[in-house]
């Protein structure tokens, strides 16, 4: 019996397991879809998939991966003057532009992963993180609580783009760029709601850092005091134990 042939060495493994999900994920539910198709899809053993690869949400999360690296690669450098909005804007439809190659696979999972909450609890935090990614592509602060908050709002936002741009048909997308924007406008109001929360609960923010950072002195006063007590019983107990070989 002749073997059966592996992934050609000119052939990035990781990209293959990466296009034989995508590719069995356009014709299959995800819920059918195992390791051992993804490896035998991808022309790898079991062996070198594991090594590659923990699970099939890896290699799903390596391509969002891909995704965000090539909107990154595409930023438009003369986009940097216009508003906030009309950056955010840009980057969104070029991610859009880079999904659509794989529409069909990912509506697949899509419908998977509305049904499953677990799942998507996890499929949150890898777009939460893609997020925060294209918000600093449009030169958006991410970064602390507040970068925080909007990645996750935005997040929220590009699964309700997404669920429409999976059901727009028209070539120019322009349902898709419509809720891009409503959802933008959207954002805007929440995250000036938001902001003016943080500023109400600002001071109290501010009570709970210094008091976290006082609890955090005295245990470290606690710790010292417990080392300096331990450390004199020690000695102690080794003056005796002199005392008494004399």
């Amino acid at each position: 019996m002749v073997a059966k042939p592996k992934a050609d060495n000119a052939v990035d493994p990781r990209q293959a397991a990466v296009e034989a999900l995508l590719s069995l994920c356009a014709d299959n539910p995800w819920g059918e879809i195992g390791l051992a198709d993804i490896a035998d899809k991808a022309g790898l053993s079991l062996s070198q998939l594991r090594g590659l690869y923990p699970s099939k949400g890896a290699i799903l999360a390596a391509y969002s991966r891909q995704v965000d690296q090539k909107v990154l690669d595409g930023i438009d450098a003369g986009m940097a003057e216009e508003p906030a909005r009309e950056r955010l804007f840009d980057i969104l439809m070029r991610r859009i532009d880079v999904l659509s190659p794989h529409k069909t696979a990912i509506a697949n999972i899509s419908r998977a992963f509305a049904l499953d909450p677990l799942a998507m609890a996890a499929w949150n935090r890898v777009v939460t993180n893609s997020m925060q990614w294209m918000l600093t592509a449009a030169d958006i602060d991410a970064d602390g609580p507040m970068g925080a908050v909007r990645a996750q709002g935005l997040a929220l936002a590009w699964a309700r783009i997404v669920k429409v741009w999976l059901k727009d048909e028209d070539e120019g997308l322009a349902t898709t760029m419509k809720e891009v924007d409503r959802q933008l406008r959207s954002g805007e109001r929440w995250m000036e709601r938001a902001d003016d929360l943080c500023q109400i609960f600002a001071p109290f923010r501010r009570i709970a850092e210094r008091s976290h950072e006082r609890r955090a002195r005295m245990r470290e006063r606690l710790r010292e005091r417990f080392h300096d007590f331990a450390e004199s019983r020690r000695r102690g107990r080794d003056d005796r134990d002199d005392a008494e070989a004399v």
